[in-house]
């Protein structure tokens, strides 16, 4: 699994002129799955997601979690994460898992945010989507279950 974080302000996704989810301050999630990732990779980035310090304290470091600040997330499915650019000019998406595996597990991911008594709104899966934000900081963290480091 992949993750785009960023902190956000605000944000919202639109789907044929309809916002369909929208938070205030929080995260918003651009996920990809890829072939082989397994409810274990979303559990564990469930849990690091919400408990990531990466909010403001007091002193203007970053100290608090998602939960700290009463944060919710919007999730956006986005398969393009998993697409390589390496060879050619065209993006090849052989890592991106199937739609109907990856719908399953991203759907499970959105659970497992739920369960730790989060807001979370999500986009529409597979459809095309307007997604609008406001990155505070600007903030941004990639997530990768494939690194070693996670």
């Amino acid at each position: 699994m992949i993750i785009v974080l960023q902190r956000v302000k605000e944000a919202r996704v639109v789907v044929n002129d309809r916002v369909v989810g929208s938070i205030g301050r929080g995260l918003c999630l651009l996920v990809a799955i890829e072939k082989g990732d397994e409810e274990e990779a979303a559990d564990y980035l469930a849990r690091k997601v919400v408990e990531l310090r990466i909010f403001s304290d007091e002193n203007q470091k970053m100290n608090l979690s998602l939960k700290d600040v009463g944060g919710g997330i919007l999730a956006i499915s986005q398969f393009t994460l998993a697409g390589s650019v390496r060879k050619g000019r065209r993006p090849s998406f052989d890592r991106a898992e199937t739609p109907e595996k990856a719908a399953a597990l991203f759907n499970y991911f959105l659970d497992c945010l739920r369960e730790q008594g989060i807001k979370v709104e999500s986009g529409i899966f597979q459809a095309m989507m307007d997604v609008y934000l406001v990155n505070e900081g600007p903030v941004t963290f990639i997530l990768d279950t494939k690194e070693k480091n996670l």
